[in-house]
């Protein structure tokens, strides 16, 4: 709630308020949306190298509601805040903006140690030596994510409304309340908490080593059988507590790591460690073609917005929906689709594919993405729509009401929120699911850096396109004037670049190679969990 409270219109915050221009407040909204998906690789690192994620949460989650106070002190205090006279606002000082974007980066900071640990946190709740426990954790991703977005249900239905008609005081101190009120809830239940314990000391250094040793020793001869590479025996790892991970045929490359050469002083990586690396190589192929989704996903709460602005929002004689909370409808069209998706989805498939999910992970991310590229068709189509209606009526002003209907947008928020229910919480699922088990905060970084990054792209993307658009006697696609702009050229280019990573992300997906690992379930005894290798409909691994 606290985060969807100031995300979902912090573009309209800083054009009506701080009086920035369409693309810096489009860029400055990505800029800080993208830090607080990034920052979680140090929150992770710390989580998993240092303080486990109990105490890296804590430390940071103070940070977050101080961060909260100064954003809700800054928005409230007129000392703060540029002066209006007589309708003309000046602009903000230099230390009024200062302190308004400071206190945004300290939310971002604090969001680095709470977005990579609750999660995993919660995942750990689950014993994976129990067959029910086990069964029950398929599920907790999916429902995870919906208690998540009913915050940003509140956020994007009340907040918004709150802000733009009773003060964004009001509107920024409710989520701090709410935020300081989850806390407390959090730490009722410290008592009866499960915490993984951390087997390794520094389980990155594997990220390092494998590598620097591959390379020492890239004149060494492989061996024809994988078996001869060196590894602990299974006793070792009974003994431990440590998963053992299974030899794989990819990149191979780096199995010089873990061959045996009686000359060197020291002893060569296991094939476990070797393993470690290459999932994390794997991961990173499927990040890159995640980047373009996430810049999608970026519209919703920046050109959407500002679009959705530009319409008639009137119900009623005398309401006015706030454009930002046409947002609700991503988050409603989630809330629907996840229970349909886990009660009724993966039990009909499950029984058509015997796969405990239903489908596997990479179908999952698959089917999120076509609906993705059918969502952004569709605002594409949307928009032609709004242009003709402008030239039809002769609009020119940027504050002229186009008469067109705001939930034209309807079907695009909806289906983003769908694809949300495959991709979004499918990716979270993934990277923890596929990470090597001592770096499975760090390995969640993959999803929140995916959609920083995604962000930053975004950010790029719409300061280029202007400046690149904006010349001579060309309008910009994307200026201050929506309607005198051509934003359905940038729905289009957007649409043209989804549609070829959707292409990239197949290929990546038959590429990758699911984690096979060992497990102890009684004492004396090993379990084997593999996925078999097959080729899917989708074209898609299994």
């Amino acid at each position: 709630m606290a985060f969807y409270g100031i995300a979902s219109n912090l573009v309209n915050y800083l054009t009506t308020q701080l009086h920035e221009d369409t693309v810096s407040s489009v860029r400055n909204v990505n800029s800080w949306s993208g830090s607080v998906w990034i920052t979680p690789i140090l929150g992770a690192y710390i989580a998993d190298t240092y303080l486990g994620r109990f105490w890296t949460f804590t430390v940071s989650s103070l940070i977050y509601v101080m961060g909260m106070i100064m954003l809700t002190t800054a928005v409230s205090l007129k000392s703060l805040k540029p002066t209006c006279t007589n309708g003309i606002c000046n602009k903000a000082s230099t230390s009024q903006v200062a302190f308004f974007y400071i206190s945004l980066y300290t939310i971002a900071l604090g969001a680095g140690g709470t977005k990579p640990n609750i999660s995993t946190f919660g995942a750990d709740q689950f014993d994976d030596f129990n067959p029910h426990e086990k069964e029950l954790k398929v599920s907790f991703f999916n429902w995870w994510m919906f208690s998540s977005f009913l915050g940003a249900l509140f956020a994007t239905l009340g907040l918004v409304y709150i802000q733009e008609n009773l003060g964004w005081g009001l509107g920024y101190g409710v989520p701090t309340v709410g935020l300081l009120v989850s806390l407390v809830v959090f730490y009722l239940g410290t008592p009866i908490y499960r915490h993984k314990v951390r087997k390794t000391k520094s389980p990155a250094r594997d990220l390092i080593q494998v590598p620097v040793t591959a390379f020492k020793n890239r004149k060494l001869q492989l061996p024809q059988n994988p078996c001869q590479l060196h590894e602990h025996e299974p006793q070792y790892y009974i003994n431990s507590g440590k998963r053992q991970v299974h030899y794989t045929p990819i990149f191979r490359f780096l199995d010089k790591a873990a061959v045996k050469d009686g000359n060197s002083g020291r002893p060569p990586c296991t094939v476990t460690q070797v393993e470690g690396t290459k999932l994390v190589l794997g991961m990173m192929l499927i990040w890159l073609v995640t980047l373009v989704p996430s810049t999608i996903w970026a519209q919703i709460n920046t050109l959407f917005v500002k679009q959705g602005t530009t319409m008639d929002r009137s119900l009623g004689s005398s309401f006015q929906i706030p454009a930002a909370s046409l947002g609700s409808f991503v988050t409603l069209s989630m809330l629907i689709s996840v229970p349909m998706y886990d009660r009724y989805f993966v039990p009909f498939m499950r029984s058509k594919t015997g796969n405990p999910r239903g489908i596997t992970l990479l179908q999952r991310l698959g089917i999120g993405f076509v609906i993705q590229v059918i969502a952004i068709a569709i605002a594409y189509a949307v928009e032609v729509r709004r242009m003709h209606v402008i030239r039809v009526h002769q609009i020119t002003g940027p504050k002229q009401i186009v008469p067109m209907n705001i939930f034209w947008l309807l079907p695009q928020y909806v289906l983003l929120g769908i694809a949300d229910v495959f991709n979004a919480i499918g990716l979270l699922e993934f990277f923890y699911d596929q990470s090597p088990e001592d770096m499975q905060s760090l390995g969640t970084t993959f999803f929140t850096s995916g959609i920083g990054i995604g962000n930053f792209l975004n950010s790029f993307l719409v300061t280029m396109v202007d400046k690149l658009t904006d010349r001579g006697e060309h309008k910009s696609w994307i200026g201050d004037n929506l309607n005198d702009s051509h934003l359905d050229y940038y729905y289009g280019f957007l649409l043209v670049i989804s549609t070829l990573n959707l292409g990239a992300f197949i290929w990546a997906s038959s590429k990758y190679v699911y984690k096979r690992e060992t497990k102890e379930v009684n004492e004396g005894c090993i379990e084997m969990e593999s996925k078999a290798l097959e080729i899917s409909p989708l074209g898609l691994q299994v």
